[in-house]
């Protein structure tokens, strides 16, 4: 396949990521399928026509299901809200196209589930748009961790915070139901943090937990002065691993001042290291070797020596963006699509993060310890 087709349903913030790494993703690697962008589709009709010219597809409709079925589209994109993707992705699926759906995979788990029963009897790819996954300096902190850098793993220590949701006078929208967003922080936030925490340590056996909703109303407008917020604000939890590691996470959408703190640290009983997504290009590595008198954190830039950095940009320190990220993750896809594998993570890979943070919720109503094996 020289070429593949493009069909991307929803045009916000992901939308339009979506629609800037599938146009940039074959000039950056060069080694894929090229995409095509054959479909755009929104709502109302207006919307679609102008967004479709504005991010280059060769057509619009406000119909999500003609986008799956159309013969020209091979891949589907899936940017809308939450609500939406179960139905969507099997859709997709059952009409043979190739999946990428944003995260959190669906509102429940038996939604969740069932599209990886769909993944399961088709042939199809499958990613879901964990994007801080495929950051060049989370890859070589994994391979500092794999090649003993830091030694044997004890602890991980992992924030995600922002302050959209921190004003008490923003007002009431969809994404404080649970019936339209489901979760709050975990959905929106705190599975990243989980995925990045899995993909150092490994699988979690076991977690308790705390959870907040710290706005418990929102203003509404006239008819309706408030309306109840049914998810959570913040969210915490101490995980054990299966490995034995321990870990404590926090997640929180009302924490003044934070715009996308995605920091964790592993610690190790030679060293740690510590990583801040507000300061993604950057690592700090810290080594117990030599004198204690000079050592301290050491401070790596990403460059081309952190591929695919370099595909990017030839020179160290200049530095990558959020968008490079989703046009990494689009290049996973395709390179699966050739090479007939699965990409990662695929349905199935992140319906592990989805258990996590479902979990973290329960555990946070119940104030009991929830095993991911009875999840």
């Amino acid at each position: 396949m020289d070429t593949i087709g493009i069909g991307l349903i929803g045009t916000g913030f992901m939308g339009k990521t979506h629609a800037l790494a599938y146009g940039a993703v074959a000039a950056v690697f060069g080694d894929v399928p090229v995409p095509r962008l054959e479909v755009l589709c929104d709502t109302p009709p207006e919307s679609a026509e102008r967004f479709s010219a504005q991010f280059g597809f060769a057509r619009a409709t406000d119909d999500w299901r003609a986008l799956v079925n159309d013969p020209a589209v091979d891949l589907v994109c899936i940017t809308t809200p939450n609500k939406l993707h179960a139905e969507m992705v099997n859709a997709a699926l059952a009409a043979g196209k190739h999946v990428h759906c944003e995260k959190p995979m669906a509102l429940t788990l038996a939604d969740a589930q069932s599209m990886v029963n769909s993944a399961h009897v088709k042939t199809a790819k499958t990613i879901v748009g964990y994007n801080y996954l495929h950051n060049p300096a989370f890859i070589h902190a994994r391979k500092l961790v794999s090649d003993g850098t830091i030694g044997r793993i004890v602890h991980f220590r992992g924030f995600v915070d922002e302050d959209y949701q921190a004003d008490p006078d923003l007002p009431w929208t969809w994404r404080a139901t649970k019936a339209n967003a489901g979760l709050g922080t975990l959905g929106d936030l705190g599975c990243h943090l989980v995925s990045l925490a899995i993909g150092l340590v490994g699988p979690v056996e076991s977690l308790i937990a705390q959870t907040q909703t710290v706005h418990k109303t929102r203003p509404a407008g006239d008819d309706h002065p408030s309306k109840p917020v049914e998810n959570e604000d913040i969210a915490s939890a101490l995980l054990s691993f299966e490995n034995g590691v321990g870990g404590v996470i926090s997640s929180s959408r009302s924490a003044w001042g934070r715009k996308c703190y995605l920091a964790f640290e592993i610690h190790g009983d030679k060293g740690m290291i510590r990583f801040d997504q507000e300061r993604m290009n950057e690592l700090e590595l810290y080594v117990n070797q030599g004198p204690k008198s000079a050592q301290g954190f050491t401070k790596i830039l990403t460059g081309p020596e952190h591929p695919p950095y370099g595909l990017f940009c030839p020179a160290p320190g200049h530095q990558l963006g959020f968008n490079d990220l989703k046009t990494i993750e689009a290049h996973a896809l395709l390179s699966a699509i050739r090479d007939n594998k699965q990409a990662c993570p695929s349905l199935a890979d992140a319906f592990e993060i989805e258990k996590v943070i479902h979990a973290i919720a329960e555990a946070g109503e119940q104030g009991t310890r929830k095993q991911l094996n009875e999840i």
